[in-house]
Formats: structure tokens, C-alpha cells, sequence
């Protein structure tokens, strides 16, 4: 006879252990102890076994009745209850593993082994420390956008406005690795897009003084460090490139015949391709850059392997050690050196020193009747400004002329 829920209630403990039987295989067991544990009795390939539904009162009548509808469906699908229980108690276990912490500790592991450098691997984790703050207990599967809003919000509080940004790319990243691991199905900092606050626009030093910017060229030419590295402050003064742009530039790019060095589009700004001519200066300091570092295919190889480039910071560290600090000068400071003198010596076409620097009209009616890249202008414009250079360099022309 079926059980009720008064006769299960009313069931008293014995001296030894007793069933009282549901159908279908269900019952409970009572205790000495006054325990009363559910137990479905079931056969599965002949073998009879026993699977565990859990303790009355937590699991009622009503609820042990629909497990064992549960486990009866899985039998005629061909599946053990007891297998299928068991392995979602692991990947419960599995689930609980998987914090923010674990996937950050695989993350940076990965990215040590696809040869990341040391100082960002560094960096990385530095960033990714301060987000664990917050979310490194949290399993990944749990971890919603609002988390790590607050989390960023934090930083952000501090006024770090660039940190806050990079832990949000760097977080997403980590995200990502959990999906592409099957930890996760899906990584939630896109939706903060536009969440976090603009960091205030700082413009990069730079030297507009004719005299003080000879001063620094004097000084590049006799820096005493690595030959490339003086190079490379030379090139940009000379061809006032970004510097991201030179530090990545292959010398498949140039051809020194036509006196043209071409920047293709994924390395650009705008995103499409910028010829920068070249004068013989420039010519002349390419040159003795290849007889230094003929093997690679980068013009700045890394000194660790020719097969990468320098890293970001090789220029402004070697402004620094001239002794020109960062309010002083920066390396993408060179570029704003050239606009301003170019533009006051009235000899060039505004417009003609916009395309020099890679620059794309804003105004799209004026764009539109705007297409040409003034490139005879600029050669010109080119074979001036080192000319201009070499006399400031001697101390022999102050005024652009």
C-alpha cells in the first residue's frame, strides 16, 4: 500500500533499522537514530542498485515521488540514475574549482607559453591581482557584468582611468579563455561598453622651441647607448612617424631605391596605408640601421630575439636617459615638433602637413573634395624639414624658413 505523508511523519525509530515501502521501488528507510532516508531500489543491465534521494522532511513525499518518475525516465532512455547523479555531483565539485582565480592562474600560463614578454606578463598580472580583489573567489559561471562593473568602479574611483580600461579588456580576456575552455559559455564585458569614464586627453610633450629642439637633436646624435636606439630618435624626428609605427616597421616596407617607406593599413591609425618619403638623411641612418641589424625582418629587433621588436617603452627610456623627462619630451612628441614648425614657416600647405602626419579630415564635405595626398608637396616638404633639421642641429637656423 502506497505511503502517505501522515503515516511517513508518524514513523517511530526502532531498536534496528526498518523500511516502509512506496512502490515502484521507493522507500524510506528509518533509523534508530529517528532519521528517515529515501532509497529507489532499481535494476539497470541486471544488476540491482540503490540510488539515494535524500533525507525526510527536506525531501518531502511528494518530491521523492517525482525523482523516482525522474529516475524511472532515465532507465528507459537507457541511462543508470545512480551514474548520472554522481557525475553531477562532479561537475558540481568541477564548478566550484573554477573561480576567477584558477582561470586567471591558466590564462597567464597560456600566455607565458605563447612567449609573451616578462614586463607584460608582469603588467598582466599586476592588473588582474586587483581584479581578483574582487572577483578572484567567484566561480566563473556566476560572474555577471554588474560584478565586475564594481570591481572596475574601484579603480576607476582612484582616478586610474587606464587601469580601470586595460582590466576591463584583460578581464574580458580571461573570460574568453573560460569560454574557449568550456568553463563558461559566455563572457559578459561586452555589454559594458561606454560604462567606464574617459580618461581626461593629455597631450604628448613635446619641444617647439627651435633652439631647445636643437638642443635635443645634439643631443640624440651623441646618446651613448644602444646605436639603434639613437637611430630610432633620429628617424623619428626625421620622418615624424607614430611611434608604435616605427618600432613595428619591417624592412620589406621600405624601398630605398624610390626613397619610400610604406606603413601598411592594420599598422596605422586610420587604418589604411601611409607613405612617408624618405630624404637622403633618412636614407643614410636606415642604411648604417641595416648594417647593425641585417638579420631580422624588423628594423628594431628586440635584443633578446631578432624575430620580435622592441618593446614599446625603448624610446621614451632612451629620452630619459638624455636627461628629458616626461613633461619635457616623449617620443610621439616629435610629431607635434613638426606641425608646429612646419605649419609657422608658411612655406607648406596645411593640408599637405596633415597627410605628412596621417591625419584624415574630419569634416566628411571636405573630405570628400579632399583626396589627393599632396605627394609631390611632401617630398618637397620632406627634403625641407631635414635640411631645417641639420641647421638647428648646428645652431645655424632658429626661424623656419
Amino acid at each position: 500500500m502506497p505511503l502517505s505523508d501522515l503515516k511517513v511523519r508518524n514513523a517511530a525509530p526502532s531498536d534496528r533499522p526498518y523500511k516502509l515501502a512506496d512502490s515502484g521501488g521507493l522507500y524510506i528507510l528509518v533509523q534508530p537514530t529517528g532519521s528517515k532516508l529515501w532509497r529507489l531500489k532499481y535494476r539497470f543491465l541486471g544488476k540491482e542498485k540503490l540510488l539515494s534521494l535524500g533525507k525526510y522532511p527536506d525531501v518531502g513525499l511528494a518530491k521523492a515521488r517525482k525523482d523516482r518518475q525522474a529516475a524511472k525516465e532515465l532507465l528507459a532512455g537507457g541511462e543508470d540514475p545512480g551514474a548520472v547523479k554522481r557525475a553531477a555531483v562532479q561537475a558540481k565539485i568541477a564548478e566550484q574549482e573554477r573561480t576567477f582565480s584558477a582561470l586567471t592562474a591558466l590564462f597567464l600560463e597560456k600566455q607565458a607559453k605563447d612567449g609573451r614578454a616578462a614586463a607584460t606578463l608582469s603588467k598582466n598580472k599586476w592588473v588582474l591581482d586587483m581584479a581578483g580583489n574582487d572577483l578572484g573567489r567567484m566561480t566563473v559561471g556566476s560572474i555577471r557584468a554588474a560584478d565586475i562593473l564594481a570591481a572596475l568602479k574601484k579603480v576607476e574611483a582612484r582616478g586610474i582611468y587606464e587601469t580601470a580600461r586595460r582590466m576591463k579588456v584583460l578581464i574580458g580576456s580571461v573570460l574568453r579563455y573560460g569560454v574557449s575552455l568550456g568553463w563558461i559559455d559566455f563572457e559578459p564585458t561586452a555589454s559594458l561598453r561606454g560604462a567606464l569614464a574617459k580618461p581626461p586627453a593629455r597631450n604628448h610633450s613635446a619641444i617647439t622651441d627651435p633652439k631647445e629642439f636643437g638642443g635635443l637633436l645634439r643631443a640624440i646624435d651623441g646618446f651613448s647607448g644602444q646605436a639603434s636606439n639613437r637611430i630610432g630618435l633620429q628617424l623619428l624626428a626625421l620622418l615624424y612617424p607614430r611611434p608604435g609605427e616605427l618600432r613595428l616597421a619591417k624592412w620589406e616596407e621600405l624601398d630605398l631605391e624610390r626613397r619610400v617607406w610604406t606603413i601598411p593599413a592594420e599598422r596605422t591609425k586610420m587604418r589604411r596605408p601611409h607613405r612617408i618619403p624618405l630624404p637622403d638623411a633618412a636614407i643614410d641612418l636606415l642604411n648604417e640601421l641595416k648594417a647593425l641589424n641585417s638579420p631580422g625582418e624588423y628594423l628594431f629587433p628586440s635584443i633578446r630575439t631578432w624575430k620580435k621588436p622592441i618593446s614599446d617603452a625603448t624610446f621614451t627610456a632612451a629620452l630619459r636617459r638624455l636627461g628629458y623627462t616626461g613633461e619635457e619630451a616623449t617620443p610621439h612628441g616629435f610629431r607635434a615638433t613638426f606641425s608646429t614648425l612646419a605649419n609657422e614657416s608658411g612655406l607648406w600647405n596645411p593640408d599637405a602637413i596633415e597627410r605628412a602626419l596621417a591625419h584624415v579630415e574630419s569634416n566628411a564635405v571636405r573630405a570628400a573634395y579632399s583626396r589627393s595626398d599632396f605627394w609631390d608637396e611632401r617630398v618637397r616638404m620632406a627634403d625641407w624639414w631635414s635640411e631645417y633639421l641639420e641647421g638647428l642641429r648646428k645652431g645655424s637656423r632658429i626661424a623656419p624658413q
